[in-house]
Parts: C-alpha cells; structure tokens; sequence
C-alpha cells in the first residue's frame, strides 16, 4: 500500500513539473490530426455542429456589427496598434524585442502553413469577404499567441491579484470572441479556428520557455 502511495505521489508530481510539455504534445497531437484530415479534403463533423451552432442561434442583424468589430482585434492593423503601444508601455527592452518577434514568427508560421494547406474557404454563407487560404485561421492563431503572450506577461509581471485576474480574464475573452467572429462572418471554418488556437497554445510554451531564459 505504501508503495502505491509513493508510486502514486511520484506520477502526480511527475506530470505537475511537466504539465506545460504535456500540454504541448496534446496541442501538436490533435493539430495533426485535424490538418491530417483537412488536407485529405475532409470537412469535419465539429465544421457543420460549429456552424449550424452559430447560424441558428447567434446570426442577427445586430450581432453582426458586434462580430464585425470584435475581428478587427485579430487584423493587422489593430495588431500593428497594439505592438506600437506595447513599445510604450513597456520599459524592458528584451520584452519589446520578445513582442515584436513573437507577432512576426507567428504570422510567418501561419502564412506558411496557409500555403501547405491551401484549404479554401467557406462559400455557403458570407457577411465579410476575405482572401488566401483558410486553414489554419490567420486571425485566431495569432490573436492566441499575441494575447496568449500578454495574458503571460500578465501573469508573471502584475502583482495585484485582482487586476492581474481582470486583465486575464478580458484577454482570454476577447482570444475566444476573434476566433467565434471568424465562424460567424462565414471567412473560417470551425476546424480552422480550433487548430489555430491549438498551434499557437504550442508555440507559444517553446517561445515563452525561450525568452524566459533571455529575458
């Protein structure tokens, strides 16, 4: 019994010491997964539930604006805003270059997977237009690994709790609200949106992993 006990305790902290390289592999895992399929031309079940979802319940004449605005969030323009802002707000050096770069590896990683891929995008239902590939979604895996960087810096840098959960809280929000907004406006297909979220939770544990030790 003892030894089960120990055995037990010695797993738990195990996997608590690796709990972000577990992460990373069951990320990568179903990422693979997904591209596996959509490359083979698959259009998934989790495809038409997302999306029958959101055209049944959610589609209106005033949420449309709402959807249109909350996707310029993950957009190059206001992306490029933020970047600017970031440079001013913060004052280490090292954590401006780590922004920069963690926008710029991201966007690269998506255009090249974009262009492996080559999946187009959704035709039956339109609000907005938008050109190049679908999957994985532009918008989504790089809102993650932008906000997903600032949740982090958020949580490693603010002291006061209630501020630190706030600011975590309206960032992780607005990550899932970009990638809804994607499958709402009839630009990404709902395998795209999951798949860029997923890759970019991975890479973003290598890169924080790696600035970590630079910064």
């Amino acid at each position: 019994m003892e030894e089960n006990k120990e055995n037990k305790v010695k797993i738990i902290n195990i996997i608590r010491k690796n709990v972000q390289w577990i992460v990373l592999l069951v990320c990568l895992v179903i990422f693979l997964i997904i591209a596996e399929k959509v490359y083979s031309k698959e259009i998934m079940e989790a495809d038409i539930i997302g999306y029958n979802f959101i055209s049944e319940t959610l589609i209106s004449n005033s949420f449309s604006p709402i959807a249109k605005f909350i996707t310029n969030f993950g957009g190059a323009v206001w992306l490029l805003l933020l970047i600017i802002l970031s440079l001013i707000v913060f004052k280490n050096k090292k954590i401006k270059i780590a922004l920069v770069l963690n926008l710029i590896i991201a966007t690269a990683l998506n255009f090249i997977l974009k262009n492996i891929v080559q999946r187009p995008r959704p035709t039956e239902f339109r609000i907005i237009e938008e050109t190049g590939y679908s999957f994985p979604s532009g918008h989504s895996m790089v809102s993650m690994a932008f906000y997903g960087y600032l949740i982090y810096l958020t949580y490693k840098y603010i002291k006061n709790k209630y501020l630190k959960f706030a600011i975590i809280t309206l960032l992780s929000l607005l990550i899932i609200s970009i990638g809804i907004s994607r499958i709402y406006l009839g630009v990404h297909y709902t395998s795209d949106v999951i798949a860029g979220f997923l890759l970019s939770i991975a890479y973003l544990i290598i890169f924080t992993k790696v600035v970590e030790k630079i910064v």
